[in-house]
């Protein structure tokens, strides 16, 4: 592990010598990380509150930085880029693939930063911090653990369990603990933080007992799986997961938004949907790793964008089959138009008018061009904010002020759902068809109906993941739900990423502007559409920089205690 703990020695350096500025969102407003190990600094619950701060941003940048997209969506499949970042894509990475180990290391960097907050607080904390205080502060740095553990073990299966780094400084005999016991450690954090962490936020954005159990119905729905057995779910943690989820449901206060784009529309930060989210601010050009870097891989051109590096990304072809409203012709082509808000939210299709960015080069509000001939993309939407001209003094190259979602309410509805459908992978029960409702119809669709001349039956796993895939896209969310899938039955899991196409192909409007319909077309000559996963790559590799630093890692995985 000793090039791990360098790793972490280097960012807490980093991180403690860095300064934040003031901003508008007066819990990240502290004085420079630095006084952080300071004594003198946990005295009293406004040092203590001050150095909770940057367990929102800064300790997860590198995760938002690119590692949130590259590994949920690219992995996942719900949206792909044609020349860059082919490691994901593909399923082909492997242990010198450069995001693979810039991802290790932002969730092991959350980790260290979080143990350090804690080893600080036993050390120094004051008898001048409230006991209401010193347990909230505590509960935020478990549950920003346990969260960062959820991605180690979700990507690379069994990983060294690490409450203490400064005991672990020198050791180069940890070995990783088994998947079970990974689950068990977080699920445990979880719980604790739960305990602690208030019902009402003491400031906005804040973690509250309700970001905490939404957390746990998350965590019961994959344990089901991951403590399952011949290819059935525990029964007992998929009760626990809808317990949970209607928990927060029925007692949080929060609130779906009535428009689905809302939710993504600047300023959108810390909504009545939003059960936790990461804090970003602008503090200028000159500060690194409190401002939101993501929004510039993702916009397709600088003329929405400072910089606007994603011209090469967009939505997958199976993405786009998930939109009712397509059907596939005799010719092979997707030929319709939905009325799924969710799409035009997420992705940007040739001819879509966006009133909210406006274009640098001739101040007109964007409507998406139409070009190429035979391959174009589906470009980025989602967490695209504006150009230059629309975040004049609040945004700069890499550096945006909106923040990140990292759980909504939208979620419980849908893990409610596919929880009380249990090992039998479909449910008629009323509240189940009606959560499930409330995410479809807000989206601009027709409930799903069960019985009666037209209904589709009973509600599916399959069409509760297509509504996950759907509501979530672009939010680093599909990898983990099927990583989920495979927990208990790998083979449908395989089967799912098998049949993706993650290819080129051409979007032709039937007119410009105000399309009323599209023609997808797969491009002929791009031959790498399908991926091949299978047990040997589904999980990713341990990062070679890390094997040679540490060969225990390579040792068959433990039992955490």
């Amino acid at each position: 592990m000793k090039k791990i703990n360098r790793i972490y020695s280097f960012m807490a350096l980093v991180l403690l010598m860095a300064s934040a500025a003031s901003c508008k969102k007066d819990f990240l407003e502290k004085p420079p990380l630095s006084s952080i190990v300071d004594a003198n600094f946990y005295k009293t619950d406004d040092q203590v509150t001050a150095a909770t701060s940057l367990l929102y941003s800064q300790v997860w940048f590198d995760y938002n930085d690119q590692a949130m997209y590259n590994l949920g969506d690219f992995r996942g499949g719900t949206a792909f880029s044609a020349w860059n970042d082919r490691g994901n894509v593909l399923f082909n990475t492997t242990g010198d693939n450069g995001q693979n180990g810039a991802s290790w290391r932002a969730f092991f960097n959350v980790v260290a930063q979080s143990n350090l907050f804690l080893y600080n607080m036993n050390r120094y904390a004051g008898a001048g911090v409230s006991e209401p205080v010193r347990k909230r502060s505590i509960a935020e740095a478990r549950y920003m653990r346990a969260l960062a553990y959820r991605f180690l073990v979700m990507n690379w299966g069994p990983v060294p369990v690490i409450e203490n780094n400064f005991d672990k400084l020198f050791d180069s005999t940890i070995t990783r603990n088994t998947v079970p016991s990974v689950w068990r450690f977080i699920t445990r954090e979880m719980r604790a933080a739960a305990a602690d962490l208030p019902e009402t936020a003491t400031q906005e954005g804040r973690l509250t007992k309700w970001s905490a159990e939404g957390m746990l119905a998350r965590f019961y729905l994959t344990r089901s799986g991951v403590e399952g057995s011949g290819g059935q779910r525990k029964q007992e943690f998929l009760d626990s997961a809808k317990y949970y989820a209607q928990r927060v449901i029925t007692q949080s206060g929060k609130k779906l938004l009535p428009n689905y784009s809302d939710l993504f529309r600047y300023p959108y930060d810390n909504n009545a949907e939003s059960l936790f989210e990461l804090q970003w601010v602008f503090s200028g050009p000159n500060i690194w790793g409190t401002q939101n870097s993501m929004p510039e891989y993702l916009a397709f051109s600088p003329d929405i964008a400072f910089g606007g590096w994603g011209g090469d990304k967009g939505a997958t072809w199976w993405m786009l089959s998930q939109y009712d409203g397509f059907s596939t012709q005799a010719d092979g082509t997707l030929r319709g138009r939905t009325l799924d808000q969710r799409l035009h939210a997420t992705f940007m299709l040739p001819g879509a008018y966006y009133p909210e960015i406006t274009k640098v080069s001739d101040k007109a509000k964007l409507v998406v061009p139409f070009t190429g001939t035979d391959a174009n993309y589906l470009s980025i939407k989602k967490y695209v904010i504006g150009s230059p001209v629309d975040l004049a003094g609040v945004a700069s190259q890499q550096h945006y002020p909106n923040n990140t979602y990292m759980m909504r309410l939208a979620e419980m509805y849908l893990i409610y759902a596919e929880a009380a459908m249990g090992n039998t992978g479909s449910t008629s029960d009323p509240m189940a068809i009606d959560y499930f409702n409330r995410v479809r119809t807000r989206a601009g669709l027709a409930p799903y109906t069960v019985g009666g001349a037209n209904g589709s039956g009973p509600l599916t796993l399959e069409t509760v993941l297509s509504e996950r895939f759907k509501e979530f896209a672009m939010e680093g969310m599909a990898w983990y739900d099927i990583v989920s899938l495979h927990y208990y039955n790998p083979q449908k899991a395989y089967q799912l990423l098998n049949e993706q196409d993650r290819g080129l192909f051409f979007a032709r409007p039937d007119q410009m502007p105000n399309p009323t319909q599209w023609t997808f077309t797969k491009t002929s000559w791009y031959n790498e559409r399908r991926v091949t996963a299978n047990a040997g790559n589904f999980q990713l590799p341990i990062p070679n920089v890390e094997l040679s630093q540490a060969p225990n890692l390579q040792k068959a995985p433990v039992d955490y205690p």
